[in-house]
């Protein structure tokens, strides 16, 4: 026969063991998870840096616009004006041909273009207040086009594999502009409004 103080010193330290295994697995839970969320979960998303330049196109939100008519090499016949627009599908599709004909560029930059007149337009694409990308577009002679972002410019001419990258660059520019295409001249030797 047992004494009934063994079975309880044994009831006793077998409970004890139990809640003590008990806390060991419930602390080695918590800090799996917690190990776990640290490293895969969300606290990496928020330490991942925001896309910019044509990595970021389906993020803008917004593209502010200058437009310059330009008569010759230098000069500025009328005075700039800036559009800021804000219809998030155009502004996606302006910057998606603008970053379509840059990473398509022509074989050449070097070409010779006889009429250095028309329109120049400087912008800049938004997330928000964040900036995703410069650009300029010159709709001259030989039409241009450069994007910036993160201090690295890429340009090409538009003409070849740019040109048939962005067939739609000059109306997604108009269609934000108000304006018929970007112009250079006119049929009849005027310069176009654009």
């Amino acid at each position: 026969m047992m004494d009934p103080r063994s079975v309880r010193r044994r009831v006793g330290l077998l409970g004890m063991l139990g809640i003590v295994l008990a806390f060991a697995a419930l602390a080695g839970c918590g800090s799996e998870v917690a190990s776990s969320g640290a490293a895969g979960g969300s606290l990496t998303t928020a330490t991942t840096p925001p896309q910019v330049g044509c990595a970021s196109v389906n993020q803008a939100t917004a593209v502010s616009i200058r437009r310059e008519l330009r008569l010759g090499p230098q000069a500025s016949a009328h005075p700039a004006s800036t559009t800021t627009y804000h219809e998030v599908t155009q502004v996606r599709a302006l910057f998606g041909q603008l970053c379509a004909a840059v990473t398509h560029p022509a074989r050449t930059m070097l070409m010779h273009c006889p009429v250095d007149m028309g329109t120049e337009y400087f912008g800049t694409f938004y997330d928000g207040s964040r900036v995703l990308a410069t650009f300029t577009f010159a709709a001259m002679g030989c039409e241009r086009v450069s994007v910036t972002a993160a201090g690295k410019t890429s340009a090409t001419m538009v003409y070849g594999p740019a040109a048939a990258a962005a067939p739609q660059l000059a109306t997604d520019l108009a269609a934000i502009m108000g304006s018929p295409k970007p112009g250079m001249m006119r049929p009849e030797g005027t310069i176009s409004p654009s």
